[in-house]
């Protein structure tokens, strides 16, 4: 879940669970607001992403994090995620991509 800093709205929802070295993402989703030309924020599908990715570098997985895309959005997570595909619609964000994900939305 994502929300902005002060707020309670819901930005974006991920599911996740663990598989034996690496955080799989089931779902994500950005708030219905959040999506095409008029949303409010950008960048909401990236932290959910990166959040993963975070959670699988604290369960020790080195921020592994795997994935099936809608065969349309496959070059866009490649290209904005660093995402690879694994086989077929099956993705994957190794580690170097996710400790740049990671960097980019959870600065300190």
């Amino acid at each position: 879940m994502t929300t902005v800093e002060n707020s309670h709205i819901i930005q974006g929802l991920v599911s996740l669970r663990t598989d034996d070295r690496f955080v799989s993402v089931d779902i994500v989703e950005n708030a219905k607001f959040n999506r095409g030309k008029e949303k409010i924020y950008i960048g909401v599908g990236g932290n959910l992403f990166a959040f993963a990715c975070k959670t699988s570098k604290d369960l020790g997985f080195s921020g592994y994090v795997g994935f099936i895309a809608k065969t349309s959005l496959i070059a866009y997570y490649a290209k904005t995620l660093g995402a690879e595909v694994a086989l077929g619609q099956r993705m994957f964000i190794g580690e170097e991509a996710a400790e740049k994900l990671i960097r980019q939305y959870f600065k300190k």
